[in-house]
């Protein structure tokens, strides 16, 4: 299985055309939020019809700047995985939208306590083997380390990857923090901007990484 994934578009509707090459590849897409920048129900729409000219095999989260509205065309599309446990040829897929507090107030942001209790429930649903798919990344990866080097990760998140072990997390929010990281057995991908051409590619078989990489188009 091929899935491609686009981080932080934040609603750069020109870039599409652009991975179009790259999303006809995949066999899933997976797009982690702030899919749109400040964008309610009919920006997330316009996003999401775009990319499924591509490819209309989608899964995704919204991000901090994603509004509520926004994320519910996502559940009306059947493309939503936040708080769900989605089945995929076999390969579950778990999601979790928004991110902690930023500098500048943004419509969805949580607290580590919120985020505990929503990976609460979504621990009672885990099925192996299963890719987490979160737009706020975990603590302590070069994935949430911001200039100078500050990491403002969660700590939640990152518990829970130590405890259920996905084979891989993709993430985003940290626009600087690109690249492949690991915790544990489970590697962390944070493609960097796709609104600047960045990209992930993972083909996956049997549960277990075959090839795993960050791009740019």
């Amino acid at each position: 299985m091929k899935i491609i994934a686009l981080a932080d578009l934040h609603g750069k509707m020109d870039m599409i055309p652009r991975f179009g090459p790259v999303l006809v590849t995949a066999d899933l897409v997976i797009l982690t939020g702030d899919i749109t920048h400040f964008g309610h129900y009919v920006e997330m729409q316009q996003v999401i019809k775009a990319v499924c000219e591509f490819n209309s095999s989608v899964f995704a989260v919204s991000g901090n700047c994603d509004y509520s509205d926004g994320e519910a065309f996502l559940v009306e599309s059947g493309m939503n995985i936040n708080g769900c446990l989605r089945d995929f040829q076999g390969l579950f897929f778990a999601g979790l939208s928004g991110s902690l507090s930023c500098p500048g107030k943004t419509p969805q942001e949580y607290s580590e306590q919120e985020y505990g209790a929503k990976l609460e429930l979504l621990s009672q649903k885990i099925r192996q083997p299963f890719i987490l798919v979160s737009h706020q990344p975990p603590r302590r990866t070069i994935n949430d380390r911001v200039f100078p080097g500050m990491h403002v990760g969660s700590k939640t998140i990152r518990k829970f990857i130590e405890a259920y072990e996905p084979c891989a997390c993709f993430t985003g929010h940290i626009h600087e923090g690109i690249g492949i990281d690991t915790i544990g057995k489970t590697k962390i991908i944070n493609p960097g901007p796709a609104k600047d051409g960045n990209y992930a590619a993972l083909t996956i078989e049997n549960g277990k990484i075959f090839e795993l990489r960050a791009d740019r188009i």
